[in-house]
């Protein structure tokens, strides 16, 4: 495997925040690192980066230990939440400067740099400050100054965050735009599960330390390890159906169709291309359950409806009617 985690373990002050983390990341793949704040994501991409050595476990880089191995020698390139420029260089200057520490001469890093600034469409920006440019075109700026070395893994700490929600959907289709040009290996940490599934081939979700599934976006949607699996990654509906206990998304209820349920509508939220349901399911003791539907599908609130429910799904051991 290209990049490989080996029981990791690291304490704060006692305290134990990584708790024997595994992972294998294979060359060219994303991987996203999903959790809440606090679950350990971030100190493992440190751990990575070399940023932080582990008390325990290793990490093993295209068959070498690098586990302490300093950061600035360490085959990793690291794009911060902050993007942390210099504002007294240019475009072009911040993103030779890493060419330059390395003792890359100076004409051979302005070349290397206007190369790669071309590469991520900011030629034209070369000679700005970055005062001047914006956050999207910081965040390029970044990216460059990270690929310019030519790392063999680049480590993404939530580097969309600071960016308005076009800006980040529009970032993200270019960074994956441009990871799949240079082909590198990217290990990127973010708390937006949309994100993770939009931008990672796989996702590991983190909670408390512990890495609690890995797979795919489908897989860990459809085929959560656990309930916190399947809640983070999207509201969860709970029903007990003829058939067993049903655990259902949104998307899966079919309102307006029969199927031997009935249900009040309690609130309808309009969100564009989807209206969101809140429904009083018809039974001794039910819960309030979410429903998805497309946006020009309108129900008023008190509205009497027949439905569904189109697929379920099973987390150990929990019954499920089908799937």
């Amino acid at each position: 495997m290209f990049l490989e985690l080996s029981g990791l373990k690291k304490s704060f002050s006692g305290h134990e925040v990584i708790h024997d983390v595994s992972l294998s990341v294979q060359r060219g793949e994303i991987v996203c690192l999903l959790g809440a704040s606090g679950c350990g994501k971030t100190t493992t991409l440190r751990l990575v980066g070399g940023f932080l050595v582990p008390d325990a476990g290793s990490v093993t880089l295209d068959g070498t230990d690098v586990t302490r191995m300093p950061p600035e020698v360490r085959p990793t390139s690291t794009v911060f939440q902050s993007y942390a420029l210099f504002p007294h260089l240019t475009v072009a200057g911040n993103v030779a400067y890493g060419l330059r520490q390395a003792g890359v001469g100076r004409a051979e890093a302005e070349e290397r740099a206007r190369q790669m600034l071309d590469a991520v469409g900011l030629e034209d920006q070369a000679d700005a400050g970055v005062a001047d440019i914006s956050g999207g075109q910081r965040q390029r700026v970044a990216l460059a100054r990270s690929l310019v070395l030519g790392p063999k893994v680049l480590l993404l700490d939530e580097p969309f965050s600071n960016l308005d929600a076009n800006l980040r959907l529009r970032m993200r289709r270019e960074v994956r735009d441009i990871q799949r040009r240079f082909g590198v290996t990217m290990l990127f940490v973010t708390h937006d599960r949309e994100e993770a599934m939009a931008f990672g081939d796989r996702i590991a979700v983190m909670h408390e330390g512990r890495l609690v599934q890995v797979g795919t976006p489908r897989e860990v949607y459809r085929h959560p390890a656990d309930l916190y699996c399947a809640r983070f990654l999207g509201h969860v509906n709970e029903l007990d159906l003829p058939g067993g206990h049903a655990l259902f998304r949104a998307e899966d209820v079919v309102v307006g169709r029969e199927g031997g349920l009935a249900a009040t509508v309690e609130e309808s939220v309009f969100l564009g291309g989807t209206c969101e349901l809140r429904l009083l399911v018809d039974a001794p003791g039910s819960p309030e359950i979410l429903a998805r539907v497309p946006g020009d599908q309108q129900y008023a609130r008190g509205a009497r409806v027949p439905l569904d429910i189109a697929r379920t799904f099973q987390i150990k051991g929990k019954e499920s009617t089908n799937d």
